[in-house]
């Protein structure tokens, strides 16, 4: 009797499991390290993401396929295609930028975090969210999904004593759950119409699906959508976002912005472009509504922060990736009505790498500002130049690149990348929306960066920055400055291959 699975490609699927298998090395260790050499396994666990990040380049020559049918080579689970490394990329840099942060993060919290768990939360995430944008099966879809959330929940939470990083651990997971639970509902409806998890076969198979069962198909199509909007913060999905970054570890959050939605983002192209392309009809309008109201609500939310408000810069940056995720939503809306859907997944890949470098540096300046201002107002930023020249400089980068204006030559070009995907799908409104919405948030990024500059209140402070800090700013403004030298290598680098 032959084999139900072809033997397992080892290379194929390095990155997801080095980062998993670290993790279980870092959670082991902590039994038997002394609380003075507990930073050690901080140290470890960047190798690690630094080692499975590497393991990339050698998957670079072609397309790979492990776990796959005996009877039928073309259906896998997994695959290391060009969409797969540009997101894993995305994943296990934007992780290993986070643990920079988590290094002076966890030293600065004096034991209030358990380093251990912390650690071995962190790589679990990052292993699951690597393992998605391969999964090519709806099972193997959720299984990821679910184990890039749930540590993610526990990280939330996992400061000792802090009565909001609990309420906000609690509202992340409930607002998850519900998403999984959906999503389940969906799937379920769609395997039951179909009769397979593969999703090129699904893809295939729906078109044909026997009359009894088209509304069964219909309503799986729905609820598998509206469970991935939970997931990317989509509009009215998103209400956990502010309270959730504010309650989190700075670095979690960091985290969740970036790496959380590369999860969400990547598991929606996978279910609409790939697994339900034939109805276009149904997901096009509806991400491209809610493309709408997430970006208006998200900078609108941005614009009404008080910048005396306690946490008002996290907050601030908790909305814009809000309103991010509205632009991100654009080129999947599109890809329903384009003709090339394959150019319009490629300019949410684009603006996906270009928002996952600036955003995780504001997040890494922000982290530097809260070692002194542990409030983290907006106001607290008036004056930096003064006391730390670099650091003022790099966040007026950042948050122009977020804006889309120069120098931060990287962020329009990756907004005026969505701009004609909208355009070519002949979505105009939605374009003309986009445009309305990036002024609204001209005024906030704007705003912020002007405060920069100002002559401080009083004394500026001086404060030594811990070097995996440095590191995190230096990494994120290389990356910003080389990609607005040479933008187009973000096209290039996109291209997702999905098809």
């Amino acid at each position: 009797m032959s084999s139900l699975v072809q033997s397992v490609d080892w290379l194929a699927v390095a990155p997801p499991t080095i980062a998993a298998v670290v993790g279980l090395v870092v959670l082991v260790a902590d039994l038997f390290l002394d609380a003075r050499r507990k930073a050690l396994l901080g140290w470890v666990s960047v190798a690690g993401l630094a080692v499975a990040a590497l393991m990339l380049l050698p998957l670079l020559d072609g397309d790979r396929a492990t776990f796959c049918l005996s009877g039928d080579p073309h259906l896998c689970s997994y695959t290391a295609d060009r969409f797969t490394l540009v997101i894993q990329f995305l994943v296990l840099g934007g992780a290993l930028l986070a643990a920079l942060l988590s290094v002076t993060a966890l030293e600065d919290a004096k034991r209030r975090i358990p380093e251990g768990e912390f650690w071995f939360l962190l790589l679990s995430s990052a292993a699951g969210a690597a393992l998605l944008p391969a999964s090519r099966d709806l099972a193997t879809l959720v299984v990821a999904l679910e184990v890039a959330s749930l540590p993610a929940f526990a990280l939330v939470g996992l400061r000792y004593g802090d009565k909001r990083s609990s309420e906000a651990a609690l509202k992340f997971f409930l607002s998850s759950v519900t998403a999984t639970a959906v999503s389940l509902m969906g799937i379920s409806f769609v395997y039951a119409s179909t009769g397979s998890l593969y999703l090129t076969q699904i893809a295939d198979r729906i078109q044909h699906v026997d009359g009894q069962l088209h509304v069964l198909a219909q309503t799986g199509v729905v609820l598998t959508l509206v469970g991935f909007a939970f997931k990317t913060a989509a509009v009215p999905f998103h209400f956990w976002v502010p309270d959730t970054y504010v309650g989190a570890p700075l670095p979690v959050a960091a985290y969740l912005s970036v790496v959380g939605k590369a999860v969400g983002f990547s598991g929606l192209i996978l279910v609409t472009v790939v697994a339900l392309p034939s109805y276009s009809a149904v997901w096009g309008p509806a991400l491209a509504a809610l493309a709408c109201l997430t970006m208006t609500v998200g900078n609108v939310g941005a614009l009404r922060q008080q910048a005396t408000r306690a946490y008002s810069a996290v907050r601030l940056l908790a909305w814009s990736s809000v309103g991010q995720a509205g632009y991100l939503l654009v080129p999947i809306a599109a890809a329903g009505y384009s003709k090339d859907a394959q150019k319009a997944i490629g300019s949410t890949v684009a603006y996906a790498l270009m928002y996952a470098a600036v955003n995780l540096g504001a997040f890494a300046v922000a982290a530097l500002v809260g070692r002194t201002r542990t409030l983290n107002r907006i106001t607290d930023y008036r004056g930096l130049y003064a006391s730390n020249p670099l650091a003022a400089l790099f966040l007026a980068f950042f948050l122009l690149c977020l804006a889309g204006l120069p120098p931060g030559i990287i962020g329009l070009f990756a907004k005026v990348t969505v701009f004609s995907a909208a355009v070519d799908a002949g979505l105009g409104w939605l374009a003309v929306v986009m445009a309305v919405n990036v002024v609204i948030a001209l005024f906030y990024y704007l705003q912020w960066t002007a405060l920069l500059f100002r002559a401080p209140d009083g004394e500026p402070e001086k404060d030594r920055v811990p070097a995996p800090l440095t590191a995190a700013i230096a990494l994120t403004a290389v990356l910003g400055v080389a990609l607005s030298g040479a933008p187009q290598l973000v096209l290039r680098f996109s291209d997702t291959g999905l098809f």
